[in-house]
C-alpha cells in the first residue's frame, strides 16, 4: 500500500471484511468525497490504495482521503439501495449526482371511495362535501384517506387531466368551504363542466358512478369503460329513459373524442416510464417520459453533475470487469437515485441495458416485480424514440446555453478588468432592497459563480430599526451584516475568508455612495463595488455601471454580453427580493387566521375585530378594555384574545 496516507487509515483498510457493503471517503475537512458499494469491501477498498494513480482524477481523489467509513450489508442489492440513499443525502464530490427533484404533482380524488356510502344528509337537507368527492391538483406526501393518481411530469399534465375529467365526467373541483355555502350552481355547471352536486342537481349514487368511471379512465381501463357505458345507455333506452340515455351518450362521445385527441394506447400498457440517456461534451441528459393510464403525459429532463469524475473512478473499482459505457453508468445512477421514495411503474423502457441487480433492488424496494426493457417494439419503440430525440434536443440546448453563459462571464471580466485566477471561480454577489410603502423591508443577496446562479447560497435579510422607506439605510445595514464578519476574518488572517470578485448594487450614485462608506469603514477594496443604474426611461439595455472607486460611469452597449450578464444577475436579485417581501406581507396578513384560531373566535367575530381595529396589528395593539368595545366580546374572551396575541 502507498505510504502517502495515515497508518491508522491503511490499517483500517487492511482489516476490512470480505463482505458486501458500502464505503464512504472523507477529506481532512470532513467533506464526503465518494460513496461506493462492493461485493467484497476489503478487495474493493484496497484497490484504491495499492497503486500510484498519478495525476489522474482517481489520484486526485485518493490523495485527499483522510477518513473512511463502511457499512456491512446482507446483499449486493441492499448495498446498491444504501449507496444511493447516501449519495442523495451526502452529495459526494466524485459521484454522479442528480438534483433531488421530488416535487412531482399528483391528481387527487378526495375520500377513499367508501365515505359517500356512509354519508348522512345534514339536518337542513344540504349536500355534504364528503358525499361528493372532489378532483384536485396536489403536491406533497400522500394520505390513505384520499386517492392519488400519478406522479405526473408537470403541473400542466395534471391540470389538463382535471379538465378532461370535468368535460367527460363533470366532477367538482371547488373547495369544501365553497361547496358547503353554495345556494345556486356556479358557472362550471352552466358550461357543462360540473354536475351541480352542491345544490342537489345530481344524486350521490349517480355522482359515485361518475367518480368510479373517472378512476377507471385514469387507470387506463378505457375500452372496458366504453363498453360499460354503452351497456348503461342501452339499458336506459330499453326503459324509455331517453334523457338519461342521451346523457350517457354525450359522455361516451366526449370520452371517445378525448381518447382520439390524446392518442391513447389501448393495449396492455397503462403505467410506464421511458428513460433515454445521451452523453456529449462532458455533460449528460436523462429524459424521463411518463405514460399513465395509457396516456403519454410528457417528459422531464435531468442533467447530472460529476459525470467525468465518476466515469474515471469506475476503472479502479473492478478491474476484472470491463468498464461500463458512461451512458449506462449515468442511467443506472439516475434510476437508483430517482426512484427512492416515489412509486415505480411495473414497466421501465430504457435506451441502454441496465444491471439486473439494479432492477431486482428496485423490485425489492417497491414490493412488486419490475421489468426493464431496452429493445422495445411497436408503440413502446415509438415512445422510446420520442424520448431519445427529446434528450438530444435538451442536451444540445444545455451545451449551447452553458457556452453562451461562459462567454458572458468572460466578457464581463474583460469589460471590468477583473482578473480571477480561474474564470469558473469568478464570484459575484448582488444586492437589492424591496418593501411595501416602507413596510416589510427586506434585502436580498444573490450569488453568481461557475457561470450560473447559486440559489443555495442566496440570502434574505429583514431590515429593522430604520426610517420606513429609507433604502440607503437599508443598504448600509445589509452590507454591514454581510461583510462585517468577513472583514474581521480577513484582518485576522484566520480561515479561508474571501471577498467576492464583484459586488453589484441595484441602484445609482446614492446606493453606491452608501456601499462605498460601508467598505471604507470595513477597510475593504472599493474597486469591487459596481452600481447598476437604470438608463433613460428606465429601459432595459440602457443601464450604466457606476463605480465606487471614482471611475467614470460606463455604458457597455445594448448588445453587450457583459451587460446581459449584469442584467441577468440584477433581475434575479430583484425577483428574490420581491418574493421575500411578498411572503413577509402574506405572513402578516395571515395573522388574521391566527385570530380565528383563538377559542371562541369565528369568522364573524374575527371580521368585527379586524374592521374595528383596522387590521391584525391593530388587534394586537388593542388593550383588554379596547377589545371589550367590540360587539359580542365578553371580558373573558377579551382576556383570552389579549393573552393569545401577546
Amino acid at each position: 500500500m502507498t505510504a502517502a496516507h495515515d497508518e491508522s487509515l491503511l490499517a483500517q483498510v487492511a482489516a476490512l471484511p470480505a463482505l458486501p457493503g458500502v464505503y464512504r471517503y472523507f477529506d481532512a475537512q470532513g467533506h464526503v468525497l465518494y460513496v461506493g458499494k462492493a461485493k467484497q469491501l476489503k478487495k474493493r477498498v484496497s484497490s484504491y490504495f495499492q497503486k500510484d494513480h498519478g495525476g489522474t482524477r482517481i489520484g486526485h481523489m485518493v490523495s485527499k482521503i483522510a477518513r473512511l467509513e463502511t457499512t456491512v450489508v446482507r446483499s449486493e442489492a441492499e448495498a446498491l439501495l444504501l449507496e444511493n440513499n447516501l449519495i442523495k443525502s451526502l452529495s459526494p464530490r466524485f459521484n454522479i449526482l442528480f438534483r433531488d427533484d421530488k416535487t412531482y404533482p399528483y391528481l387527487k380524488l378526495t375520500g377513499n371511495g367508501t365515505l359517500f356510502l356512509k354519508a348522512v344528509p345534514s339536518a337542513s337537507g344540504a349536500p355534504e362535501p364528503q358525499t361528493f368527492p372532489r378532483v384536485a391538483y396536489y403536491r406533497g406526501s400522500v394520505e390513505k384517506k384520499h386517492r392519488y393518481f400519478g406522479p405526473f411530469p408537470s403541473a400542466w399534465a395534471v391540470k389538463e387531466s382535471i379538465q378532461l375529467l370535468q368535460k367527460v365526467f363533470r366532477l367538482r373541483t371547488c373547495e369544501d368551504t365553497v361547496f358547503a355555502n353554495r345556494t345556486r350552481p356556479c358557472l362550471l355547471f352552466q358550461i357543462k363542466r360540473c354536475s351541480g352536486p352542491c345544490v342537489n342537481l345530481i344524486s350521490p349514487e349517480a355522482y359515485a358512478d361518475d367518480v368510479q368511471h373517472a378512476e377507471r379512465f385514469l387507470k387506463g381501463e378505457t375500452q372496458g369503460l366504453l363498453q360499460e357505458m354503452e351497456a348503461r345507455m342501452m339499458a336506459h333506452a330499453d326503459r324509455l329513459a331517453f334523457e338519461a340515455a342521451a346523457e350517457v351518450r354525450n359522455q361516451m362521445t366526449a370520452l371517445s373524442r378525448v381518447l382520439h385527441q390524446q392518442s391513447v394506447d389501448t393495449g396492455t400498457d397503462t403505467d410506464v416510464d421511458i428513460l433515454a440517456v445521451r452523453v456529449h461534451g462532458g455533460r449528460a441528459c436523462v429524459n424521463l417520459a411518463m405514460v399513465r393510464g395509457g396516456r403519454h403525459l410528457g417528459d422531464r429532463a435531468y442533467f447530472p453533475a460529476h459525470v467525468e469524475d465518476a466515469h474515471a473512478l469506475q476503472a479502479v473499482e473492478d478491474e476484472e470487469q470491463p468498464r461500463l459505457p458512461v451512458e449506462v453508468q449515468v442511467l443506472e445512477a439516475f434510476m437508483a437515485q430517482h426512484y427512492i421514495g416515489i412509486p415505480v411503474p411495473a414497466a421501465l423502457i430504457t435506451s441502454v441495458a441496465v444491471d439486473k441487480v439494479l432492477v431486482a433492488a428496485l423490485s425489492q424496494q417497491a414490493g412488486y416485480k419490475i421489468a426493464a426493457v431496452h429493445n422495445p417494439r411497436e408503440q413502446r419503440r415509438v415512445w422510446l424514440e420520442m424520448s431519445e430525440k427529446n434528450a438530444d434536443i435538451k442536451l444540445a440546448r444545455l451545451l449551447a446555453e452553458e457556452g453562451s453563459q461562459q462567454a458572458r462571464t468572460r466578457a464581463l471580466a474583460d469589460a471590468l478588468d477583473l482578473a480571477p485566477d480561474d474564470l469558473d471561480a469568478l464570484h459575484i454577489e448582488c444586492f437589492d432592497i424591496s418593501h411595501t410603502a416602507g413596510e416589510n423591508t427586506q434585502a436580498s443577496c444573490v450569488v453568481f459563480r461557475q457561470h450560473k446562479m447559486q440559489s443555495s447560497e442566496y440570502r434574505r435579510y429583514n431590515i429593522e430599526g430604520i426610517t420606513p422607506g429609507d433604502d440607503y439605510a437599508a443598504m448600509r445595514q445589509v452590507l454591514m451584516r454581510r461583510y462585517g464578519k468577513l472583514a474581521e476574518a480577513l484582518r485576522s488572517g484566520e480561515g479561508t475568508a474571501r471577498l467576492p470578485d464583484l459586488v453589484l448594487i441595484d441602484g445609482g450614485k446614492g446606493q453606491v455612495s452608501m456601499a462605498r462608506e460601508v467598505f471604507t469603514d470595513l477597510g475593504l477594496d472599493l474597486s469591487r463595488i459596481v452600481g447598476v443604474e437604470k438608463g433613460e426611461g428606465r429601459k432595459v439595455g440602457l443601464e450604466e455601471l457606476v463605480f465606487a472607486d471614482g471611475r467614470e460611469k460606463v455604458y457597455l452597449g445594448k448588445d453587450s454580453a457583459a451587460l446581459m450578464l449584469v442584467a441577468q444577475i440584477r433581475d434575479e436579485a430583484h425577483r428574490f427580493a420581491i418574493t421575500g417581501m411578498r411572503a413577509q406581507r402574506a405572513k402578516v396578513r395571515m395573522g388574521g387566521s391566527k385570530i380565528e384560531e383563538i377559542p371562541g373566535i369565528g369568522p364573524r367575530k374575527r371580521a368585527k375585530l379586524l374592521q374595528r381595529f383596522g387590521g391584525v396589528r391593530g388587534v394586537e395593539s388593542a388593550s383588554v378594555e379596547d377589545l371589550l368595545g367590540v360587539e359580542g366580546i365578553s371580558r373573558e374572551l377579551a382576556e383570552t384574545i389579549y393573552n393569545a396575541l401577546h
